[in-house]
């Protein structure tokens, strides 16, 4: 699979690892961009994330339910790793979010100064305690112009599809941003076969297989009706087949995270492995 530039940053292929449980660590990092990987979002780097959630996973047979926050490592940890990610050269974007949109704009100055060199704000996740049960296009832009403010460096800004999707991802490119992510998980729950009540105690994020027809759809809507910046496919990906499929609604990378929670490296390898085969025979029927 051909190079290409996103955010900024000149990656290998346009196979990227989402944030998550999985990017949570440097050591993982580092393997999954051995294994193939363009770049990786780290986990979201927030100054005080919850400690009193109880944060855990549910496998579907469509994907995934999570009730996951923000990474428990201290921003200290975080700038430590950042600052040897660019000594070594990786592409490696910094996943990040604040209680406030000043406190997001002193934490993206603090991440620039380690030298990364690529952002994405992490503001969409619907699984804090009060909940995100509606975003708006006024939070959003006031999260990307306060980023804007104190850093110069590229940034997308991670949204979930819904109403208003079109609307927010404008806002989000008038306050500064160079990019936008779609999507972050949506509202999902199901039943416990073992007790008939809701596993996880309610409504969370879902990801998976289940979502990928909404997310192309919403990418393909804001194509057609004008939207400029780049996009970062996220939601569902499995295959390589996927990641071509987000390609041709607009998206120019894609991100994968909840298929690598069976086999990580395998299933990356795989992805990335079918993902340059279909390229590679695109060009072979175009030439």
């Amino acid at each position: 699979m051909s190079a290409a530039h996103v955010l900024g940053l000149r990656i290998r292929n346009t196979v990227i690892v989402g944030s998550g449980l999985l990017t949570d660590q440097e050591r993982n990092i580092r393997r999954l961009l051995e294994t193939g990987a363009g770049a990786v979002v780290t986990k979201t780097i927030h100054p005080s994330p919850p400690t009193d959630l109880d944060e855990r996973l549910v496998r579907l047979p469509t994907g995934m339910l999570n009730s996951t926050t923000y990474s428990k490592r201290p921003v200290a940890h975080w700038l430590a790793a950042l600052r040897s990610f660019a000594q070594d050269g990786l592409p490696v974007i910094a996943s990040v979010h604040a209680g406030s949109p000043e406190e997001l704009g002193t934490l993206a100055a603090e991440v620039q100064a380690t030298g990364c060199r690529a952002f994405e704000l992490g503001i969409s996740c619907l699984n804090e305690e009060a909940g995100l049960e509606e975003d708006t296009p006024d939070r959003v832009y006031a999260y990307a112009s306060a980023t804007r403010a104190r850093t110069s460096l590229p940034f997308s800004v991670k949204l979930a599809i819904g109403e208003g999707l079109a609307d927010r991802a404008r806002a989000a490119g008038e306050g500064g941003a160079d990019a936008v992510t779609v999507s972050d998980t949506i509202p999902g729950a199901a039943i416990s076969p073992a007790t008939g009540e809701l596993e996880l105690g309610g409504a969370f994020g879902y990801s998976g297989p289940g979502i990928k027809p909404l997310v192309l759809a919403a990418i393909w809507r804001l194509r057609a009706r004008g939207f400029g910046l780049p996009v970062l496919g996220c939601g569902g990906v499995a295959s390589g087949r996927d990641v071509a499929d987000y390609l041709a609604v607009g998206a120019e990378a894609v991100q994968v995270y909840t298929a690598l929670h069976t086999d990580m490296h395998a299933t990356l390898h795989r992805i990335v492995t079918e993902s340059a085969g279909i390229t590679a025979r695109a060009l072979e029927a175009t030439s």
